[in-house]
């Protein structure tokens, strides 16, 4: 129609479409969790699917109360803070063993968003974790990861307040690059350049040597903050803040002697992980070792239950054999039997709702023993007068031997009293005699008294080591030989049996570089 008046419609279109949003219902989740979050600029909400179905928002976790709160490690997140802060290059990545305490610091930092603890650059933004597992996942044909990739990276920019948590951030390096696609890295390197996101990462050591270090450019565009291994007080600290998670979930009390014996005994025994991660998981490990030796039925109960079951079958048998009179005496104990259950039953009960379980430093010391094969005896806290009866055991085991006897007694008490470099080993001696004297037994005597028993002697013969070639079946073959993989036989023992006694049998036999090699491990047995 000539009346109609295009510009009007076009401005009442316009307005509709405008008041759309505000109208609408809001989307399924609700929440922090429903994706939608404040643009930087103008005020508008941006949905953010494809980022909420590939990550997990840790600010919310944070706000729910979902993640354990963070103890220590200020120097680190201030660093973190710091480096995103900057106007460039402002992607941190946490490098660190195994164990030490890398994603808890992102998660203190998510926390200290929640709380506003914050610059202003840091205020209000949403931090996700971003699984790259689950970003691989699904894409069969070439070009589908990186469109998924590249979607994340646009939902960041659009909303401008996502900012990204990498864990294991060598995965980036390779992944989605079959046959011939772009890995992750390098799609992502680009929008790390300009600005356009930003991300903190996480990974060990290692892996950050073996990957990002590789490749310079993605090396750049992340700013390294080293991540320590706790000492032992900072560990006890930690253990602390994190106790009342754990006896919430347990049902029980743990004690301060408790947290200060898995903190104590993880550092000394559990060599090959690293704190707390080690004490943490003890500290785990004995909770449900008493909430489930609590919840056991006494012995008590079980006696009068096997008991009974028994009276029943006889019962029975002699109801089939028509003898009622030894039956109805069979009765009467049964009745008395299940009387005598139900008041132990109720003593149980009664005991279980009263008492509340508390995990002890003896709880600890269980659980060690159960982890490292190490007695209890070793590790309780009367090893010192243990040890001054050590010359008592092996006299009467090992006769005519009281001067070397004297000696190696002297020298493992003067190891546990601390008066040598706790790097060393705890003693190395050499037994020197003609065949048939007592050196082999001696060794076995002494490593049955320091470690509980003959399994934790490691015996290896050094006549089978006289070549040369050979050293490397006692600690493995060097990087690109054959077998490097598969571990030497002294490292693969000592691995899987920390605490041990190697008797080297027949040393004089082997070959001189043989002897090098072990003058290392004696002077220094923890590298």
């Amino acid at each position: 129609s000539s009346d109609l008046n295009l510009e009007r419609v076009r401005g009442e279109t316009t307005r509709i479409l405008q008041q759309q949003p505000q109208q609408g219902q809001p989307a399924a989740g609700g929440g922090q969790q429903s994706g939608q979050t404040a643009a930087a600029a103008g005020g508008r909400s941006v949905r953010t699917p494809t980022l909420d179905q590939l990550g997990v928002d840790l600010t919310a976790m944070a706000r729910s109360g979902q993640l354990d709160p963070i103890v220590g490690r200020d120097h680190e997140i201030e660093r973190v803070v710091q480096i995103l802060s900057r106007r460039t290059k402002n992607n941190p990545v946490l490098i660190g063993e195994p164990g030490v305490g890398k994603t808890a610091i992102a998660e203190g930092l998510a926390h200290r968003i929640v709380s506003g603890d914050v610059p202003d650059t840091l205020l209000g933004k949403r931090m996700l974790t971003l699984d790259i597992g689950l970003l691989v996942a699904g894409t069969k044909y070439r070009g589908e990861f990186e469109e998924r990739l590249k979607k994340v990276i646009e939902e960041i920019k659009t909303s401008g307040n996502c900012m990204l948590f990498i864990d294991e951030l060598h995965m980036l390096v390779g992944a989605g690059a079959a046959e011939g696609a772009v890995d992750a890295a390098n799609i992502l390197k680009p929008a790390l350049a300009r600005g356009e996101i930003q991300a903190v990462g996480a990974t060990t050591l290692d892996e950050y040597r073996k990957h990002i270090e590789r490749d310079a450019a993605l090396e750049r565009r992340f700013q390294p903050v080293r991540v320590d291994e706790p000492t032992v007080p900072d560990t006890i600290s930690i253990l602390k803040g994190v106790r009342s998670a754990y006896e919430e979930h347990h049902k029980l009390k743990i004690s301060d002697e408790a947290l200060k014996a898995a903190a104590e005994l993880s550092a000394r025994y559990v060599s090959d992980r690293f704190l707390p991660d080690k004490a943490i998981d003890l500290m785990d490990e004995a909770s449900a070792r008493v909430r489930i030796r609590r919840h056991a039925m006494p012995p008590s109960v079980k006696e009068v239950q096997s008991g009974l079951e028994a009276l029943r079958r006889e019962k029975d048998q002699a109801i089939a054999n028509q003898q009622y009179e030894f039956a109805a005496e069979l009765r009467e104990r049964e009745v008395r039997l299940q009387s005598r259950l139900e008041e132990l039953e109720a003593e149980m009960q009664q005991q279980r709702g009263t008492d509340q379980a508390v995990v002890t430093e003896d709880d600890i010391r269980d659980v060690i023993s159960q982890w490292t094969g190490v007695p209890l005896s070793r590790i309780a806290a009367e090893e010192s007068q243990r040890l001054l009866e050590m010359e008592s055991f092996l006299k009467e085991r090992v006769v005519g031997q009281e001067e070397p006897i004297v000696a190696v007694s002297r020298a493992v008490r003067r190891a546990s009293a601390g008066l040598k470099d706790p790097k060393r080993p705890i003693g190395v001696f050499m037994f020197l005699g003609p065949t048939g004297v007592g050196k082999t037994y001696l060794a076995e005597m002494l490593g049955e008294f320091m470690f509980g028993s003959r399994d934790n002697i490691v015996r290896i013969d050094m006549s089978e080591f006289m070549e040369k070639h050979t050293i490397s079946r006692l600690v493995g073959s060097p990087p690109g030989y054959v077998g490097y993989d598969d571990g030497g036989q002294l490292t693969d023992l000592v691995r899987r049996k920390s605490y041990c006694l190697i008797l080297l049998d027949e040393i004089e036999k082997a070959h001189p570089d043989v002897f090098n090699m072990l003058l290392q491990i004696f002077d220094r047995s923890e590298e």
